[in-house]
């Protein structure tokens, strides 16, 4: 008689499961069975060791891989609805540390549940030859998972390091008139200088609203500037700063570093902040803040950007030594960039930029508007993820700047809103003012052409400013790209009057000065022969037109 003590036993499931249980299943089976499990912990953390391993660890896991989705679906929203607070909030100094700790953390623990699905797998049950293959897959994945999260911390740190560097802990500043307005200086800061004389000067004046934006620059030799109210520099220089010939606008950085410094208690930068309320007054805006790069940053910028691409309108000179400093007048070129498409390092853009021997600085502030335009047209998403860390470094060069970093996600949005848009340019002198411009000129001129300009970008008037022939005079003053005319640069005296015609400003593209008027090519040796023969003049003719650029 049998008795229900002697059925036998049903087989535990996790005996014959082949996945919790894979010593009886075949060959094919075990391999199928080891992809799939590198699978589900690549794509879902913890289910690999929910279906074939430790639960509670796998529980442990999902949760954290939950949570991760939910935080990546709320940053995918703001993107979409509010990207400036997704900015500001990975630039945040504290905020950015934080999500730098749960990515490493977040690559360690994928990592540990890789090693613990190749527990799970138990190699020593797969045929010999799919072994190395189920390895490598194994690593691969790694290198894809905790791989990417590692390397997305070490961006995230770089770029928090380079935003501590560069940008100030300061309050955020509000747009005036719907605008913000930043002064750009550009110099060298040797160890021979005391105090800076910046090479250039540019006022990058962005709408809050849009990012739409327009480069007014000032000519260096500026005289009788303006302090805007409120500068404590109106105390020394009530009327404007005129002290003569040496009273020049990129000047006042170096005096009021030496001889002024009391006037700015707590300020970091006395003269870099005197000069902005000087550049503020002499155009009639309120510039909010300002950047100064030196020389050397500035090229490792451009490199670190894989360089930039330009159309040069005549041959720009990389100037020898000064042999005659009075007359402005230097040795041999030791190189010349010519016309016509230009792909440029850093130091050819330097030299683009600043060479201005042969024609007035006014030639020389149209290309710095050109290589500024094609940094913001070629700096896009794809170049500043492949050299992030490149630019990243390059940026820390920086040598000031008093702009919040708490403003960078708003500020980052704005250049991102601007991409793709042209850029209004505009002059103080010549060919945007008469050939006659002095450099102490009409400041009422310049605040008027200054509004104008704004005013027409913003399309705050531009309908009703309209003349008869349906232009606006506004636009009359917006250079969008350099105009075309070997007047425009006045070489040989700046007060001389023009001799052609300029075209129109909304004029977007030139044809390059190849040729001499006989027809013959321009080559480097031909004006390095005029050069050694002294016929300057002759280099002038030739090179009228280096004023003339557009970004490629």
């Amino acid at each position: 008689m049998t008795t229900s003590h002697s059925r036998p036993l049903a087989p535990r499931q996790d005996l014959t499961d082949p996945v919790r249980n894979p010593v009886a299943a075949p060959a094919p089976v075990r391999t199928k069975r080891a992809f799939v499990l590198l699978l589900l912990t690549l794509l879902v953390p913890g289910s690999a060791q929910i279906v074939a391993g430790d639960r509670k660890l796998g529980r442990i896991a999902l949760r954290v891989t939950l949570a991760v989705w939910s935080l990546a679906v709320v940053a995918l929203v703001l993107l979409l609805v509010n990207r400036t607070i997704l900015i500001g909030i990975v630039t945040n100094s504290v905020a950015s540390l934080l999500i730098i700790v749960i990515l490493i953390a977040l690559a360690v623990g994928w990592a540990v549940l890789f090693v613990n699905t190749l527990r799970l797998i138990r190699p020593v049950l797969l045929a010999p030859g799919m072994r190395p293959i189920v390895g490598v897959a194994l690593v691969l994945a790694m290198v894809l998972s905790s791989g990417t999260l590692g390397y997305a911390a070490y961006v995230l740190n770089v770029s928090r390091n380079a935003i501590g560097s560069i940008f100030s802990t300061g309050p955020a500043i509000d747009p005036v008139d719907g605008r913000y307005n930043f002064l750009m200086m550009g110099g060298d800061a040797g160890d021979d200088r005391t105090g800076r004389r910046p090479d250039s000067l540019s006022v990058l004046s962005v709408d809050a609203k849009t990012g739409r934006t327009a480069i007014i620059s000032v000519p260096r030799n500026l005289q009788n500037a303006q302090f805007a109210e409120g500068s404590p520099m109106r105390q020394i220089y009530p009327d404007g700063y005129n002290c003569g010939d040496e009273c020049l606008i990129n000047a006042i950085n170096t005096e009021v570093t030496n001889e002024h410094t009391d006037l700015y208690p707590g300020v970091a930068d006395p003269g870099a902040q005197a000069t902005l309320e000087a550049v503020s007054g002499s155009l009639g805006i309120t510039v909010q803040a300002y950047v100064l790069v030196d020389m050397e940053g500035f090229a490792k910028l451009i490199d670190a950007m894989g360089g930039i691409k330009i159309k040069a309108g005549g041959w720009v000179p990389l100037s020898g030594d000064m042999v005659d400093e009075a007359n402005g007048i230097h040795g041999m070129p030791t190189g010349w960039i010519a016309a016509g498409d230009q792909h440029l390092d850093g130091y050819h853009a330097l030299w683009y930029g600043r060479s201005r021997e042969f024609v007035d600085d006014y030639a020389r502030i149209q290309r710095q508007q050109c290589v500024q335009q094609a940094m913001l047209k070629q700096l896009d998403p794809a170049t500043l993820l492949s050299k992030f860390e490149d630019i990243a470094n390059a940026g820390t060069k920086v040598v000031d700047s008093n702009i919040s970093a708490s403003q960078l996600g708003s500020f980052v949005d704005l250049a991102m809103k601007a991409k793709g848009t042209e850029v209004s340019r505009l002059t103080i002198g010549p060919p945007d003012f008469d050939a006659s411009f002095s450099t102490v000129p009409d400041f009422d001129q310049i605040h008027e052409k200054v509004q104008k300009l704004l005013a027409a970008q913003s399309g705050e008037s531009a309908g009703a400013a309209a003349d008869p022939a349906g232009k606006s005079p506004a636009a009359e003053d917006s250079i969008v790209q350099p105009r075309a005319a070997s007047g425009q640069l006045m070489a040989a005296a700046p007060a001389a009057p023009l001799t052609q015609p300029s075209p129109s400003p909304s004029s977007s593209d030139f044809t390059p000065v190849t040729t001499t008027p006989d027809g013959e090519p321009i080559t480097e040796e031909m004006l390095n022969q005029f050069k050694r023969e002294g016929n300057e003049q002759a280099i002038r003719d030739l090179v009228a037109t280096n004023g003339q650029c557009r970004p490629l």
